[in-house]
């Protein structure tokens, strides 16, 4: 990555971690997977929140991460999370991302201590971002409160931006409020901070309001419906798609996403055992993967191409 990379922008999914029976990550299918979504043109958020990342070591990520690069696919079109509650896992991961030259990482902040002060969340990421010692690195701050319990505020944004212009890239606002998200691209889009909506259900807000895009869960199973959006969204329709994107998001928010989006791709792959989720999650019972389906169907959802992924 240099200087004159593209920024990422448009939608990214947090790609899901394909399991095996005995939990432990399936490289190829994950590679397949991953394939499959750059060929949506939709970019790779690697271990996020719905590729239970925080479930798996940094060990395990590493080796997923080589997978990818060794089959040949563009690091600059990724953006791992690499953001954990240990300061040396952060670095290592952050370090081994920009060596790959990947986009841009995601951060979380540390999130099992609960009310840490803004001072404290600095330090975290300031000395991450010290001890990569890269001004290659593009960092992507992940604002998830209803998860993490740990806010991002505007003032340790404010502050990060002065001490790092350019490397502090942007952030993904996960807050599910919409009103949040466009305060944060007013007061820091004029600086070159670039606000992802969290889900697909503000995607068109985002990009009105002029953010990059999304970064979002359901792009792992409706991502060419997710990218037509995205790139029309200035045409008539725009409301309307957003409006049905809304609809097959609500589908499967109806049970936990993780396990949910899983069990879609099992059925309409064959592969049953895409089902599987690492504990303390659990996989759907046959009674709401019948419901789940109904409600995919009433909705007209498929899964172009979906083949691939078997």
């Amino acid at each position: 990555m240099t200087a004159s990379t593209p920024r990422l922008q448009g939608v990214l999914s947090p790609v899901l971690t394909p399991f095996n029976a005995d939990y432990t990550p399936d490289a190829d299918r994950f590679i397949r997977h991953c394939r499959w979504l750059l060929d949506q043109e939709v970019g790779l958020a690697i271990f996020g929140t719905n590729s239970e990342a925080n479930s798996m070591s940094v060990a395990e990520k590493r080796k997923l991460f080589d997978a990818l690069l060794e089959a040949g696919l563009p690091a600059a079109r990724m953006m791992p999370g690499t953001g954990c509650c240990a300061i040396p896992d952060s670095v290592e991961l952050t370090k081994r991302a920009v060596q790959a030259g990947a986009g841009g990482v995601l951060m979380l902040p540390p999130f099992y201590y609960k009310g840490v002060s803004d001072e404290g969340l600095y330090r975290n990421f300031a000395t991450i971002i010290d001890q990569v010692a890269d001004d290659r690195l593009r960092v992507y701050l992940y604002h998830i409160p209803p998860v993490s319990s740990t806010p991002i505020p505007r003032a340790v944004v404010a502050r990060l931006l002065k001490s790092y212009p350019g490397i502090v890239a942007g952030m993904k606002d996960s807050g599910g409020d919409w009103n949040h998200t466009k305060a944060m691209i007013e007061e820091f889009g004029p600086q070159g901070f670039d606000v992802f909506a969290g889900s697909e259900n503000f995607l068109l807000a985002d990009l009105r309001a002029g953010g990059p895009g999304c970064i979002t869960a359901t792009a792992n199973v409706n991502p060419t419906a997710i990218m037509r959006l995205y790139k029309t969204w200035k045409q008539a329709d725009a409301d309307q798609q957003q409006k049905d994107l809304d609809a097959t998001r609500a589908a499967f928010a109806q049970f936990p996403l993780i396990p949910a989006m899983k069990a879609a791709i099992a059925w309409k792959t064959g592969r049953q055992d895409w089902v599987h989720v690492r504990p303390p999650l659990v996989d759907l019972n046959a009674e709401q993967q019948q419901v789940l389906q109904a409600a995919l169907d009433k909705v007209g959802f498929t899964m172009p191409n979906a083949g691939q992924l078997a």
